[in-house]
């Protein structure tokens, strides 16, 4: 399939767009490499982005997948499909520079994505390590725990479950933060999509383990009990009376699995 590149990407380039062969070979800082996928920031007049690679993931990693239930990622294609409904439904995410894919073997797929890298960024987990000990400022707190249940419900409600929505992956433009006073009008990105999954509606199980893993990437960071109540009132957009009487058994099923990934051992 042809290769779609942003205009100011294309005119960064140089006189001649890139071929497909040019941005598969490109090269940088690298963030993370496993097995045929690698992740690296590079410089192109003078701007920074951020490209994923991907060379194939092999018959033997979509047989595993397929033998645990699970659609295999087959390639950069998910999170440009993500990144585009993200988009539209007007989440703060990631901007498109460039995507391609080629091949017709699934196991071989040769496929690229590349961003614009938001950097300098805070993530919300870097920004509330020591919030337990030393109190953040109320405005602040109570617009980020809205903000992130209003991001987090307009996903759920458009049948987007994004399988790694932990604290870590929603980021603060550090210009934003410095040049934005009021704390409601803060913009945060939605970063990390290439496990997102789309469906007309999401599975209630998925659903729960997006919101386990906001729960469980919160716990230590001082949230009181009211600062939970709250993400649910915003969430569900009922009163926590209603709410809990009608999904009752989805938040006990959301606090368990945050309370059983919190008692996991942490991997060296």
């Amino acid at each position: 399939m042809p290769i779609e590149i942003a205009e100011e990407f294309k005119l960064a380039w140089g006189e001649k767009p890139p071929l497909f062969d040019d941005l598969m070979a490109l090269e940088g800082e690298m963030y993370r490499q496993v097995a045929r996928r690698k992740t690296f920031k590079f410089t192109l007049k003078n701007k920074d982005y951020f490209a994923k690679i991907h060379k194939g993931v092999g018959w033997g990693e979509i047989v595993k997948n397929l033998l645990q239930g699970r659609l295999p990622i087959l390639g950069a294609v998910n999170e440009y499909e993500a990144i585009n409904a993200l988009t539209k439904l007007g989440i703060k995410t990631m901007t498109l520079a460039a995507y391609g894919q080629r091949g017709v073997n699934l196991a071989e797929l040769e496929s690229f994505v590349i961003t614009e890298s938001l950097e300098p960024a805070l993530s919300l987990e870097d920004l509330s390590i020591d919030w337990a000990r030393n109190k953040p400022d109320l405005k602040l707190k109570r617009a980020l725990i809205k903000r992130v249940a209003t991001i987090t419900r307009q996903l759920h409600d458009n049948g987007i479950n994004h399988r790694d929505l932990y604290i870590c992956h929603f980021l603060l433009k550090e210009s934003d933060f410095e040049s934005i006073q009021q704390a409601e009008k803060l913009p945060l990105y939605l970063i990390d999509l290439h496990r997102v999954q789309m469906r007309k509606e999401i599975p209630e199980r998925w659903r729960v383990k997006d919101l386990a893993a906001l729960y469980f990437s919160s716990m230590g960071i001082g949230f009181t009990q009211r600062d939970f109540y709250r993400f649910i009132q915003v969430y569900s957009g009922k009163s926590l009376n209603e709410e809990l009487e009608l999904n009752g058994s989805r938040w006990a099923n959301v606090f368990a699995k945050g309370q059983k990934l919190n008692s996991k051992p942490i991997k060296d």
